[in-house]
């Protein structure tokens, strides 16, 4: 018999103007479980999560209550987490599998995450996260790392001058980092794009343009917006180096997507991040990692890599080693149809 799934997600999941890491992984799960004969229905809710209005919160109470007794459910965390007063009247009747990118360290998900029969976390990191936070039996939280699609190795340029960001342009995600960490390298040969969304923080964007202005980097900086499909292969293809500063990350899939092109990283060594840049098979790192919020050592590295060509040949190689390393989204949407199929009826 065809198991079955409710998924209920973000309704802007396929909006091409805010793609994010979370978006793309529910898509691709969703595709996958569809292909591996499960029977996958969407339960799209609209609404600005996590910051739902009382309407969005009534739009996903009412998804909710119209799901048959016993049907196993598929929440994405954004918006579970913060939404216990719609969930855990149904704990009883339904089976709940929360799906947890970023967690939230609140009573709110507290609560909720109590009620799921299932955590499924997309690292390592974001399991021991949650088990230490809220006391939950390591049992009943399990992994699906996101996966990556195979892809063609970027060649490179021998000054490895391209630097490439890919994030949607918010506080967190730690451009004015960048942007301060640039300032300093402004005698150097390199250019930096952009690649994210630019409305989500657009104050905080207006604060970007006006200091790249002051530092003389605005023509250096292009502030591409969100790109998907061949524009955005194209930009990982013309990049030798992804820059991602976050102040938090669970994992980063833009590392693998990097690294899956043999184009090696600088990121801030914080949550997920060091499991997802991994290690090539020799044991080096495909990459630099600096602490988080320090424009200094993020301008030394970026520094490094721009004058010292044995590191770039080291780094790339490792990159390249660590491309064979990753897995697909076959293992992710495997990993997750395991902790479905524990709960699901046969």
């Amino acid at each position: 018999m065809t198991r079955g799934v409710h998924v209920v997600l973000p309704a802007g999941v396929d909006d091409p103007a805010m793609p994010s890491g979370g978006n793309t992984y529910d898509r691709r799960v969703c595709a996958g479980l569809a292909a591996a004969g499960w029977s996958v229905r969407e339960h799209p809710v609209p609404g600005d999560w996590p910051r739902p209005s009382p309407a969005d919160r009534a739009a996903l109470a009412g998804v909710l209550a119209a799901l048959p007794d016993g049907a196993t459910v598929l929440l994405d965390g954004l918006l579970a987490s913060v939404s216990p007063a719609q969930l855990t009247p149904h704990a009883g009747r339904l089976r709940l599998v929360v799906l947890v990118h970023l967690p939230r360290d609140d009573e709110a998900e507290a609560r909720v995450l109590a009620a799921a029969t299932v955590v499924v976390a997309t690292s390592e990191w974001t399991r021991r996260r949650l088990v230490e936070a809220y006391g939950l039996g390591g049992d009943r939280v399990r992994v699906a790392r996101p996966g990556v699609d195979p892809a063609a190795v970027a060649p490179g340029s021998p000054a490895g001058t391209e630097l490439l960001c890919v994030a949607a342009v918010t506080p967190h995600k730690g451009h004015d980092v960048l942007v301060e960490a640039l300032a300093e390298l402004a005698g150097l040969d390199w250019r930096c794009t952009w690649v994210g969304a630019l409305t989500r923080a657009p104050e905080f964007v207006d604060r970007l343009r006006v200091r790249l202005a002051g530092a003389g980097l605005a023509d250096r900086v292009r502030l591409a917006g969100p790109l998907v499909g061949e524009r955005l292969a194209a930009a990982y293809a013309a990049a030798d180096l992804l820059v991602l500063p976050s102040h938090a990350e669970t994992y980063g899939m833009v590392l693998t997507e990097a690294l899956a092109r043999g184009v090696p990283v600088l990121t801030s060594a914080v949550g997920g991040v060091p499991e997802a840049v991994g290690h090539a098979p020799d044991g080096r790192r495909p990459g630099l990692l600096v602490p988080p919020a320090d424009p200094a050592a993020l301008a030394g590295a970026l520094r490094d890599w721009l004058g010292d060509a044995a590191l770039r040949r080291s780094l790339r190689a490792a990159a390249r080693g660590r491309r064979g390393t990753l897995t697909d989204w076959t293992v992710t949407t495997a990993s997750l149809a395991d902790a479905l199929t524990e709960v699901a009826p046969a």
